[in-house]
């Protein structure tokens, strides 16, 4: 009964869908600019396109197309979605430049020492092409939903 009303949740589904499809996208992109398949990137936080950003413009704009571009709740998705692009391509971006640039510290301090295990997380925040994918993929996803499925 819960999962019937679920799976008919047509918001909840848009945002499901978007955050899946950012997550598989991220390997053959992964590998497009490595040229090494990184199957680790479908649980990775980072790369291209923005997971966060696809999931929430995903599911903001198919409560603007489901409930109505005039509601509260849109209001209320846009807000929340605003803080999380910013928030990837900013302040995240800004740590993971930093844990960069601590792990050269690290290894030109500590040169000869293992330190993979100990190395601050490097791509934890988006670059602005990351985030515009997010929301281009967002964008396709919800528009595509409520053309299939009105």
């Amino acid at each position: 009964m819960i999962f019937d009303q679920l799976i008919h949740n047509k918001v909840l589904v848009a945002v499901l869908i978007g955050w899946l499809l950012a997550q598989v996208l991220k390997v053959p992109t992964e590998y497009l600019r490595s040229r090494r398949w990184l199957w680790a990137m479908i649980f990775a936080a980072g790369g291209m396109p923005s997971s966060h950003t696809a999931l929430l413009v995903s599911g903001t704009i198919a409560t603007g197309l489901y409930q109505g571009f005039d509601t509260p709740m849109f209001g209320i998705a846009v807000a929340i979605t605003m803080i999380v692009v910013h928030d990837a391509a900013g302040v995240r971006r800004q740590a993971g430049i930093h844990a960069e640039r601590i792990n050269v510290l690290f290894g030109e301090l500590l040169k000869g020492h293992m330190w993979d295990e100990n190395d601050l997380k490097e791509v934890i925040g988006h670059t602005p092409l990351e985030v515009v994918g997010g929301i281009l993929l967002g964008f396709f996803v919800a528009i595509t939903q409520w053309l299939i499925w009105h």
